[in-house]
């Protein structure tokens, strides 16, 4: 039993069912505060001063801050934002239950704030960007339909995702490297015991195989006919009989050698 699975026996009553569409909600209802009234927005960032002077509540409202690109209409990307993340936490939620993505949601939220206070950067998009990882884990193949037009896998979506963050990594500097090792860390604490398991598995499994084939090289067979030289490892369904001429043959040859 995993440290994930004992939580869940204690403390499974607490889940929040669809927290990820409160998530969402949370985002959009700061995108229309900020909208309406734009200074709201330096009550939100984080900013480590204010906090030591008692808004810790900047340590998770700068999550939920909007990030968009800005190739189209802010209102358009958000919409569109919302609704791919209430499309992941649906599915996330099915396949980890709500607990386990409660945890996983938490976890990385706990992690980006510390980085984001330790460098002054916070950044709730990236944590976000967990989710699809998380998500790529249990469909791969899935299609999503990019602004409704374009079906992707959403396992190219997210290559596209990692070589992004990775140019982003390279960039210079260590705030932002932190910031996405610590939104990312979620998604290694729970899926890398998975993927070193079924590492292992596969080679147990690679090794059992070829194990296989060299004892079934080496086992000598007992039956062999003369005329076509099958045995009975290479046709398991044949029989075998011994002629007048002490010759062995198979049940398809044996006649051929009654009537020499």
């Amino acid at each position: 039993m995993t440290w994930i699975d004992k939580l869940e026996r204690r403390f499974g009553h607490l889940a929040i069912p669809h927290m990820l569409r409160w998530v969402a909600l949370l985002n959009g209802l700061v995108f229309v505060l900020v909208k309406l009234s734009p200074e709201f927005l330096n009550h939100l960032t984080l900013d480590p001063r204010a906090i030591m002077e008692g808004e810790v509540w900047r340590l998770v409202s700068h999550i939920f801050i909007p990030r968009i690109g800005g190739l189209f209409p802010k209102w358009i990307e958000v919409l569109f934002y919302l609704m791919f993340l209430n499309w992941l936490g649906d599915g996330l939620e099915e396949s980890m239950g709500a607990f386990q993505l409660n945890l996983y949601y938490v976890v990385g939220m706990a992690g980006t704030s510390v980085a984001a206070f330790l460098t002054g950067r916070g950044d709730g998009f990236l944590l976000n960007n967990s989710l699809l990882f998380a998500f790529v884990w249990f469909y791969p193949d899935m299609k999503v339909y990019v602004l409704l037009l374009l079906p992707l896998k959403v396992k190219w979506l997210a290559v596209l995702d990692i070589v992004l963050v990775g140019l982003y990594f390279l960039e210079p500097g260590w705030s932002h490297k932190l910031g996405i090792l610590a939104s990312l860390a979620n998604f290694g604490l729970f899926f890398g015991p998975r993927w070193i398991d079924w590492r292992r598995q596969k080679a147990q499994i690679e090794q059992r195989r070829e194990r296989y084939v060299a004892e079934s090289q080496m086992e000598e067979s007992l039956h062999c006919c003369v005329v076509c030289g099958c045995t009975e490892l290479t046709m398991p369904d044949a029989e075998f009989r011994v002629a007048r001429d002490g010759q062995e043959y198979c049940q398809a040859h044996i006649k051929s050698s009654q009537l020499s």
